[in-house]
């Protein structure tokens, strides 16, 4: 049992692959496939936190392997041979959740395209790269699963976004072609789109001055914020068997923030 208290016994023994799984929200994801028994591989770009987390993880859940790759999601070469080096040692890759991606909170008409690449490069490209590469291997086991993390703000906009909210759309596309195509080889690819979620970095431009986490809360339709818990539990059902008919899906969770037009704060 997790620490937040769901179970999925179809998934131990499974071989999972986290993309920006050093912290906040894709280090949750890493640790609930862990406590379910899952062999994990943790892919970002911050090797000191990589260490650190291997080895807590490793400690932890010593039954299963615990491996990490320090390299950017939007390096091809990189990702295809850390995948694939996952997959020969621990037999499969059954699940890839790209989660990696950043953000730039610019007015459009002071967004330069070097930045504006970057935030595509990352959100975008990465995405596709990452499921590239897994869904290569994948087809040869006739099986598996790829996650996208896209955004609420891939359904809906926001102000001084565009780059963000373009990539996140994208993803949210991306995902439907993916589904289709690659049902026939068995599988299934959905997206998570978050809303805002309580993590160390929304803690932190809180702190900042540059959020309003009380006004966040009452602009949300449930009062609250969502846990990394939330989207973890939603990843763990989205790659288990419960939700062997889903694919092509976007599945928002956002406290009703998407679906309130008024939305006034």
């Amino acid at each position: 049992m997790t620490s937040d208290g769901i179970t999925c016994p179809d998934l131990r023994g499974k071989s999972v692959a986290v993309t920006g799984g050093a912290r906040g929200l894709g280090l949750a994801m890493v640790e609930a496939f862990a406590r379910n028994g899952c062999h994990v591989l943790l892919v970002d770009v911050d090797a000191a936190e990589l260490e650190r987390v291997q080895e807590h993880l490793s400690a932890e859940c010593p039954q299963q392997t615990v491996s990490v790759a320090a390299v950017s999601v939007a390096e091809a070469e990189a990702v295809a041979d850390a995948l694939a080096d996952f997959a020969e040692r621990t037999g499969s890759l059954d699940v890839l959740v790209n989660n990696a991606g950043i953000s730039a909170n610019v007015p459009s008409l002071d967004l330069d395209v070097d930045r504006w690449r970057r935030v595509i490069d990352v959100n975008l490209t990465g995405v596709f790269v990452c499921a590239q590469a897994a869904g290569r291997i994948m087809r040869t086991q006739g099986a598996g699963v790829v996650l996208n993390i896209s955004s609420m703000y891939g359904v809906v906009s926001a102000a001084e976004r565009a780059s963000y909210c373009a990539s996140k759309a994208a993803v949210a596309s991306l995902t439907k072609v993916l589904a289709v195509e690659w049902a026939a080889h068995g599988i299934r690819v959905n997206a998570i789109g978050p809303g805002y979620v309580e993590t160390d970095l929304l803690s932190s431009l809180a702190e900042q001055g540059r959020l309003d986490l009380d006004v966040l809360r009452r602009r949300t339709p449930s009062g609250r914020l969502g846990s990394t818990g939330d989207i973890a539990q939603l990843a763990l059902f989205l790659s288990s068997a419960a939700s062997a008919n889903i694919t092509g899906q976007v599945v928002v969770s956002d406290g009703g923030w998407t679906a309130d037009g008024f939305g006034v704060a």
